[in-house]
């Protein structure tokens, strides 16, 4: 399981890139979003902690709560990540204001952090 959604992850992050490169930015921003949230269902799966729907807010629960509080695996500043990416996610999705280059960028940073984390820890 834990592969599979970091293969995930990293296919999701190309997508937000070539989106991103192509000025297409609400999908860019979303898809930056989804390679982040893959790939902490990869780290939680990498400690043994799944659930059967995967989600939004349990991952971002659980992320925070098991892999930064109680393990200490991640760095702490990685707990505003996910809240910070569903939110622009959430309004590149849904709502009628377009996400700018300069968010979709940001998002596109902070994902590719994200999942650059996440490898480094499952492929120790």
């Amino acid at each position: 399981m834990k592969k599979e959604f970091a293969d995930k992850a990293k296919e999701s992050l190309k997508s937000s890139q070539i989106l991103f490169d192509n000025g297409l930015y609400d999908d860019s921003a979303s898809r930056a979003y989804y390679a982040a949230f893959r790939a902490a269902i990869a780290a939680l799966a990498h400690f043994g902690i799944t659930s059967d729907d995967n989600d939004h807010k349990w991952l971002q629960a659980n992320f925070t709560r098991e892999l930064i509080h109680r393990k200490k695996v991640f760095d702490a500043k990685f707990r505003s990540y996910l809240p910070e990416l569903i939110k622009i996610r959430l309004n590149a999705d849904y709502s009628i204001n377009r996400v700018s280059k300069k968010q979709a960028k940001h998002q596109l940073e902070r994902a590719n952090e994200f999942v650059e984390a996440v490898e480094k820890e499952i492929n120790r």
